[in-house]
């Protein structure tokens, strides 16, 4: 059995499947079957983290299905991962993307006068029941870390500003500095994409976004329950 080691924060792991073409062409009795093993896992793994369930079936060339999962221990998400595994769908499952992050207070919100539209934890995550979520890693340009601490907060008071004119659209935002290949992930959830977009090419032309180095790729998704996402895929 694993060791589970339980740490200060929670650790978000944001996992997109694809399922390989060669699963279609197994029966109906296969799949179903392979599908049910699936979701069981996913069920009971529910009872000690939280796992919420999307499709990206047309949204994403390469992408068929996301769980977003909240744990406290890395050794969590590795177990879920390896159970997944060895159900009768895991020989068909890709995982052509992949982000671990933890939570954590932002150093600029206590002193901006719009704080960021996110929960007001640094251990804890309320994720609520929008319809849409929009991924994405981030990473900022080493040039953002040199600026002082006053400069990026005035910068970063302006950015909150905008966000506060798109109140439909709600941001989590968690950190991967030394544990992924990107700084942050950050997650959007709305029930207007249209709010989103108009968000986005505002905060394009903040001074903050010239010190962007990564934003892509992009992931839009539509939540599901997870038996729906599976039978999406065929």
């Amino acid at each position: 059995m694993t060791t589970e080691r339980k740490l200060r924060r929670l650790a978000y792991k944001y996992t997109f499947y694809r399922v390989a073409p060669l699963w279609r062409g197994l029966s109906e009795a296969e799949k179903q079957a392979g599908k049910e093993e699936f979701a069981a896992v996913v069920e009971e793994a529910a009872a000690h983290m939280q796992v919420r369930s999307y499709s990206l079936v047309g949204m994403k060339a390469d992408v068929d299905l996301l769980l977003w999962c909240t744990g406290h221990s890395l050794e969590a998400h590795q177990q879920l991962e390896a159970l997944l595994n060895r159900t009768r769908l895991g020989p068909y499952l890709e995982r052509p993307y992949s982000y671990l992050a933890l939570t954590r207070r932002s150093p600029y919100t206590d002193d901006a006068p719009h704080p960021p539209q996110e929960g007001d934890s640094r251990f804890t995550v309320k994720p609520g029941e929008a319809p849409y979520l929009i991924v994405y890693p981030f990473t900022k340009t080493r040039a953002w870390y040199a600026l002082s601490l006053e400069e990026r907060q005035a910068m970063m008071n302006v950015h909150f500003e905008v966000g506060h004119k798109y109140p439909n659209v709600r941001i989590n935002t968690s950190y991967s500095f030394g544990l992924d290949d990107q700084e942050f992930v950050v997650a959007f959830e709305t029930d207007d994409p249209s709010s989103f977009l108009d968000l986005v090419m505002e905060l394009r032309e903040t001074k903050a976004s010239v010190y962007t180095l990564r934003d892509t790729p992009i992931f839009t998704c539509i939540a599901r329950p997870l038996r729906e996402c599976l039978d999406a895929v065929g």
